[in-house]
């Protein structure tokens, strides 16, 4: 974690709106190098939508976001992929009708020149998938899926890691594995952004963190602080 140095990743008074319905509303953040950073709220609170938009899915109304120095508004999400940020998407959004391997090149269809060396490190990460490389996506397990899913993101070779409600869905046990995925990823140096409903298990991984209330970013602080606060205790841990 590397607070003195420049923000990877850099949100500024960011609004987008889907019609008449404002889904964020002059959000800010940063997340710096080596960093887990949590984001947490309620369904709804537009968690999905701020992933989505520094990916380059949706258009801003106003606002700028801003990756390694550069502004990235407006840029479509293929070329920033490409500048090295990744979604793994709510839902395990793997291609169930392909095969585990075909879904894992598929996500470094614009970095083939270390495909051996990157995919060579997923299978060391999740010996699962090796074992299962040549199964169907959709005849595996949800917490097969999620692998796959993180997987096929880190074949791009990203420089951050955007995942986006990794818990849904999955039983307990299969939650702290993914959690310790995801631990360890940073451990390895990967810089992570987290959407996630279950505040508990992702402030407890995580170095610092957002609350999203209704679009707005309400309270922001270390994860230890907000594990403390009377109010996203209430809120949030059932405290």
């Amino acid at each position: 974690m590397a607070q003195n140095e420049p923000a990877l990743l850099k949100v500024e008074s960011l609004s987008v709106s889907y019609g008449h319905i404002q889904a964020l509303k002059s959000a800010s953040l940063e997340v710096y190098p080596g960093e887990i950073v949590v984001l947490i709220g309620a369904n709804g609170a537009g968690k999905t939508t701020l992933l989505e938009t520094v990916l380059g899915i949706n258009a801003q109304v106003t606002g700028s976001v801003t990756f390694d120095g550069r502004s990235i508004r407006g840029v479509s999400a293929d070329r920033n992929v490409r500048s090295g940020i990744c979604l793994v998407p709510e839902g395990r959004g793997v291609f169930a009708s392909m095969s585990v391997l075909d879904n894992l090149l598929l996500g470094a269809h614009h970095n083939m020149r270390n495909v051996s060396k990157n995919l060579r490190r997923i299978y060391d990460w999740f010996p699962i998938l090796e074992k299962r490389r040549d199964q169907i996506a959709r005849t595996l397990s949800g917490g097969e899926r999620q692998m796959l899913a993180i997987g096929r993101a880190l074949m791009s070779a990203p420089r951050l890691i955007m995942v986006d409600e990794p818990s849904i869905g999955l039983a307990p046990i299969v939650v702290n594995d993914i959690f310790a995925i995801l631990t360890r990823l940073n451990r390895e140096g990967y810089t992570i952004l987290l959407s996630e409903q279950n505040a508990y298990k992702a402030l407890k991984c995580a170095h610092r963190g957002y609350v999203l209330e209704t679009g707005s970013l309400t309270l922001s602080g270390t994860a230890g602080e907000l594990l403390n606060d009377p109010g996203v205790r209430q809120a949030y841990l059932g405290a």
